[in-house]
């Protein structure tokens, strides 16, 4: 048995090629291919049929063999299943059947390929959540690229160190708010099925979200009503927020905000058009034939955005911005916004980022502004990222649970997911 699995070991080391950067295969000699064919003279831009000159066709990448797997790191995945229960997970969902009895015939080859397929379902789940695409419920936030090129390349790396369990463990997230809800599993009473869900889907959220979120980035969480600005792990800046209504619930997005509109216009969704149509305070914008084509209200003190909007494009055209009712947020459920995110003393948390990294934009030249009435975009020196996103639970450094409304009703849907067993294509991350 042991001079099989080293004449496969061997077999197989003879046809990889050494390692390079983050376990990425080092470059093979190309594959041997046909000449294309070339033109008689030189093709130019103004040929636009003519071939391109052989040297501008990149070489076919070079194929790998399967990894081959050793018994000892067969073994030692066997052992990470178990453990998958404490990071939000069920082990039933990561069949080792195959493996195990790979493992006792001894056929190299074919445990290598069940070590494979398990391990790689287990690392996508540990990176990007077990729940997937629709089934995450108006989230809009793509996925870190981790395919099954960049699965592959890690796993080849793994091996290459002997180091399955390592590996696996650092694809998890890092940050406190997952290990304080992984402390709050922990503890919870696993009779309390709904308390223990309700942690698991919360968990599996933060699996979702990039690996890193950023040294300086700015988190809004729905169901708390809260924006956060957060910097070197700490958080800078804190307020209350209002978001979507029912009926027009905020999405789980993220964006990258660029800097300020200072004294917006507020473009009147066509969804509430009517409801303002031909009202005092609003602009209409008319077509070549006159008809009336949307409405705007300009700057001032009856603006629906207030004095400040963020820059920060994204698909569902939803924004951080002040607004002219600053009594609501005194109100303790605040679901009351068209979709955008209204946010508590903006302004001084737009000062803050403009003043950021030396801008030029002091605090006096932005209240000068603002006194002017006049519109103008101001840019922060370095963007930073915006998270939107929908975390029905967090966790107190002690593992104490704390519980929000779960307002759009999204929870059941996503637990039921979470449920589910393995996914179909649930080691295919593409992004979404």
């Amino acid at each position: 048995m042991i001079s099989n699995w080293k004449t496969m070991a061997l077999a197989a080391a003879s046809m990889i090629p050494l390692a390079g950067a983050w376990g990425q295969p080092a470059a093979q000699a190309p594959t041997p291919r046909a000449t294309i064919a070339q033109p008689t003279a030189p093709a130019t831009a103004s040929d636009p049929i003519a071939p391109l000159p052989d040297a501008a066709v990149p070489p076919p990448a070079p194929v790998l063999p399967p990894p081959i797997w050793m018994p000892g790191d067969a073994q030692a995945l066997l052992t990470v299943i178990p453990g998958l229960a404490a990071e939000g997970l069920d082990p039933r969902d990561y069949d080792d059947s195959a493996l195990e009895t790979t493992l006792r015939q001894g056929d190299p080859m074919a445990m290598s390929k069940a070590a494979t397929d398990l391990y790689r379902r287990i690392a996508s789940d540990l990176a990007q959540g077990h729940v997937r695409g629709a089934d995450r419920n108006e989230w809009h936030i793509k996925d870190d690229k981790f395919g099954e090129e960049e699965q592959m390349a890690y796993l080849r790396r793994a091996l290459a160190e002997h180091n399955i369990i390592g590996s696996l463990r650092a694809l998890l997230p890092t940050h406190p708010q997952y290990l304080s809800l992984k402390a709050a599993l922990a503890r919870a009473d696993k009779a309390d099925t709904k308390t223990v869900h309700r942690i698991r889907l919360n968990m599996d959220r933060w699996r979702w979200l990039p690996k890193d979120l950023g040294d300086k980035y700015i988190i809004v969480n729905v169901p708390s009503f809260h924006a956060t600005l957060v910097e070197n792990g700490a958080t800078r800046w804190k307020r209350r927020a209002i978001a979507g209504a029912i009926k027009t619930k905020t999405p789980q997005i993220s964006a990258t905000a660029t800097g300020v509109v200072i004294n917006p216009w507020w473009e009147v969704p066509p969804s509430i058009g009517r409801e303002v149509a031909g009202k005092k305070g609003y602009v209409a914008v008319k077509g070549k034939d006159g008809k009336v084509q949307r409405w705007r209200q300009p700057p001032g003190p009856s603006n629906a955005l207030g004095k400040m909007k963020f820059v920060m494009p994204n698909s569902e055209a939803i924004y951080l911005h002040d607004t002219n009712a600053r009594s609501r947020f005194n109100s303790e459920v605040r679901a009351l916004s068209h979709g955008c995110v209204r946010t508590q003393d903006i302004v001084d948390l737009a000062k803050l980022l403009l003043a950021d990294d030396n801008g030029e934009w002091t605090p006096e030249k932005v209240d000068e502004q603002i006194a002017s009435g006049k519109t103008v975009t101001a840019n922060f020196v370095k963007p930073l990222p915006v998270y939107i996103v929908y975390f029905s639970a967090a966790a107190l450094n002690d593992g104490t649970i704390v519980r929000y409304s779960d307002l759009y009703n999204r929870d059941d849907e996503v637990i039921a997911a979470l449920l589910d067993g393995p996914k179909k294509g649930g080691m295919q991350t593409a992004a979404r």
